[in-house]
């Protein structure tokens, strides 16, 4: 039997981190983050009240031992605790909500990402193709996570706020099905 295994981890844009045994929290196993979840120390220099760190992450597993192709993944939306902060007068529950919806905005990206993976027809360079689909999905949670904060001017904005959080609702629900 042939079997490649080969993973994908992505941290924050800011932050990339290859140590093994990092705490994490998965969006499927908790999907509702609370102040105590911040562990990091608030950046002084920056003018945000709070920072979350996620991303997303996949595995996956080729092989042809039943005559067939047959590719197995694992697709996980992550939160890093450790690289999370807040500033200690600024933790409201409002704020807690916009923190939670970017960890949100990585579970839609997980889901979009096993939606792919189902949706891949094997091919002939499977590594590069994986690939290549994993690097489109960050790309487009990036740039989600870019214009979340943008268009909610990092949640001063409540009016805009508010329709991101409809937004961000109505696509995981959408998603459902890409849930697990």
């Amino acid at each position: 039997m042939k079997t490649w295994i080969f993973s994908f981890l992505f941290f924050s844009a800011l932050n990339i981190f290859s140590q093994q045994g990092e705490k994490k929290y998965m969006w499927n196993e908790r999907p509702v983050l609370t102040w105590d979840d911040f562990k990091a120390s608030p950046d002084p220099e920056s003018p945000f009240a709070a920072n979350t760190n996620s991303g997303i992450s996949f595995t996956w597993n080729y092989s042809t031992s039943k005559g067939q192709p047959e590719l197995i993944h694992q697709v996980f939306s992550n939160f890093y605790p450790q690289y999370s902060w807040v500033k200690s007068s600024e933790k409201d529950a409002y704020l807690l909500a916009h923190e939670q919806a970017h960890f949100d905005i990585s579970e839609i990206y997980a889901r979009k990402l096993r939606k792919a993976l189902q949706e891949y027809e094997i091919g002939r360079n499977i590594r590069r193709d994986l690939n290549g689909i994993y690097q489109k999905m960050e790309k487009q949670r990036d740039v989600m996570q870019r214009k979340f904060d943008k268009e909610t001017d990092h949640s001063e904005n409540t009016e805009a706020e508010m329709k991101w959080r409809k937004f961000i609702t109505t696509e995981l629900e959408r998603l459902e099905a890409y849930s697990k």
